[in-house]
C-alpha cells in the first residue's frame, strides 16, 4: 500500500515541494546539497589514507606538533578553504 509510488504520487510530491520552498530557491538547495557531499566524500577519504598510512612506531618523545591540514569545501575551490588546527591527544600511555 505504502511501498508503491506511481508518477501521479511522485508528482504531488514535488508539486508540494516547489509551493514549500519556492522555485527559487530549489537550485540554491541543490547546490549546497551538493557541495555538502563533496565534502563528506573528501573527508571520507582523507580519514580512510590517514588510518592505512599510521605509524607501525610508537610517538618519539621529542614530539613536534602536527601540521595544520586546509579543508576545502570542494575539491580545488580555494576560496573557501580554511586552515584547521588537529585536535591533540592528551592522553598518556
Amino acid at each position: 500500500m505504502f511501498g508503491r509510488l506511481g508518477a501521479p504520487e511522485i508528482i504531488l510530491i514535488l508539486v508540494v515541494i516547489i509551493l514549500l520552498f519556492g522555485a527559487k530557491k530549489l537550485p540554491d538547495m541543490a547546490r549546497s546539497l551538493g557541495k555538502s557531499a563533496r565534502i563528506l566524500k573528501s573527508e571520507a577519504k582523507a580519514m580512510k589514507e590517514e588510518g592505512s598510512t599510521a605509524p607501525a612506531q610508537a610517538p618519539a618523545t621529542d614530539e613536534q606538533p602536527p601540521a595544520q591540514r586546509t579543508i576545502q569545501a570542494a575539491p580545488g575551490d580555494v576560496t573557501s578553504s580554511r586552515p584547521v588546527a588537529e585536535p591533540t591527544d592528551t592522553t598518556k600511555r
